[in-house]
């Protein structure tokens, strides 16, 4: 009976999401394309913006180039840097108090996923004064147009420049949870290769492996679009062909646009149709012992994909004929096993490990019934988990 109602509900979701008003962010790309933005912001009529990042990046002078262009535009900002990894509800609180203070009427979210997480969160909290962030939890609780949102990645992976997810974090609680509301996919997004040119080796590979988590669970999953099927096979491929060179050459500047190019549209396809298990298994990591989203997904990604069994068998055939991992003859399920082992062997070659370290096992059942929580009967995965399921991947990714 419940894997009935998880799958009504599903149906019915899709049906509606299709009334939805989806759009995709408007795109800047290509080299010192962030140079463009003033201009972009003061044709747009915003006089003041708050400019959304953290402390690494703001010390990195990565915002240099766009800062200088906003002084000669005549476009006023201020910085909020304090921007935490996995940002928090007081983090977001702090940030909205600046924007109110400074009297801004737009946002730059600058930096990694959790820059623009903190940036739309910001955006809801404006929109809808009468709601906690706990309040906006869930999906479609904001239901109104946020503030011009403009959105610049400084990593290729979590494609949160074009999707309707924030996730946020309570310490106090150990939550981690998404608000996703169409309202919130930025209005327009930069694609620059040069910002991502400096990322650390272990930065590109576990955000990178974030992208190829969003592009797979879209296209397994049971809420795809003709539209996501074609950027979830478009990103996966262009992450098997340029992950690892860029990985092992941070300044190959063709590498680098085409991850950021395979990040988007990873995350357009997974903003519609939708993640599954790796990514509520991951949320509870980053919320009890701050694993960062990228390596939680790298990691737990392959154990997901083969406790799934024989429901993805069809669909990673597919993608494992699309990257050249099929051979003639083969059937569907050496195909698809052929595609897992792949995945493993690419965490692998990138120095990213098999287990996770620091799960406790007192804390196992909480972050069971958060992850079973998130995603059932949200999620339209190929095969409903229940509770020992899921206690059971914890189990084999724990150290």
């Amino acid at each position: 009976m419940y894997k009935a109602y998880c799958r009504v509900y599903q149906v019915v979701f899709k049906g509606v999401s299709g009334f939805l008003p989806w759009r995709e962010p408007v795109l800047l790309q290509g080299e010192n394309s962030v140079r463009k933005l003033a201009g972009l912001i003061h044709e747009k009529g915003r006089r003041k913006v708050l400019v959304v990042t953290d402390k690494g990046i703001a010390s990195l002078g990565l915002m240099n180039g766009m800062l200088e262009e906003m002084d000669r535009s005549g476009v006023a900002y201020v910085i909020f840097d304090q921007t935490v990894p996995n940002p928090t509800i007081e983090n977001i609180e702090t940030a909205l108090e600046m924007y109110k203070k400074s009297s801004c009427d737009g946002i730059v979210a600058f930096g990694g996923g959790s820059s623009m997480d903190c940036a739309k969160g910001i955006g809801a909290r404006l929109v809808r004064p009468e709601k906690s962030i706990p309040q906006l939890k869930g999906v479609l609780k904001v239901r109104k147009r946020l503030p011009v949102l403009f959105a610049v990645p400084t990593t290729a992976g979590t494609g949160s420049e074009a999707t309707i997810a924030a996730v946020i974090s309570n310490p106090e609680t150990h939550e981690k949870y998404p608000i996703n509301d169409v309202s919130l996919i930025p209005h327009y997004a930069v694609l620059d290769p040069n910002l991502t040119i400096g990322l650390p080796k272990h930065i590109t590979s576990t955000t990178g492996m974030d992208a190829l988590t969003h592009a797979v669970e879209a296209y397994i999953g049971r809420s795809n679009t003709k539209e996501t099927l074609i950027h979830s096979r478009n990103a996966t491929k262009m992450i098997f062909r340029y992950l690892e060179r860029a990985y092992e050459n941070g300044g190959d500047l063709e590498a680098r646009e085409q991850m950021l190019k395979a990040s988007y549209f990873a995350g357009v396809a997974f903003t519609r149709a939708y993640v599954g298990y790796v990514h509520a298994v991951a949320h509870t990591l980053g919320g009890f012992y701050g694993t960062p989203h990228g390596l939680a997904n790298a990691v737990i990604l392959p154990y997901v994909l083969e406790y799934y069994g024989d429901a993805v068998h069809r669909s990673l055939a597919e993608l494992a004929d699309l990257v050249g991992l099929g051979k003639s003859g083969d059937r569907e399920e050496q195909k698809a096993k052929a595609f897992i082992r792949e995945v493993r062997a690419m965490n692998k070659r990138m120095g990213i490990p098999e287990k996770i370290q620091g799960i406790q096992e007192k804390d196992i059942p909480l972050m069971v019934e958060r992850a079973h929580k998130e995603s059932n009967p949200l999620y339209p995965v190929p095969r409903i988990f229940h509770r020992k399921d899921l206690e059971n991947i914890y189990r084999m990714i724990k150290e």
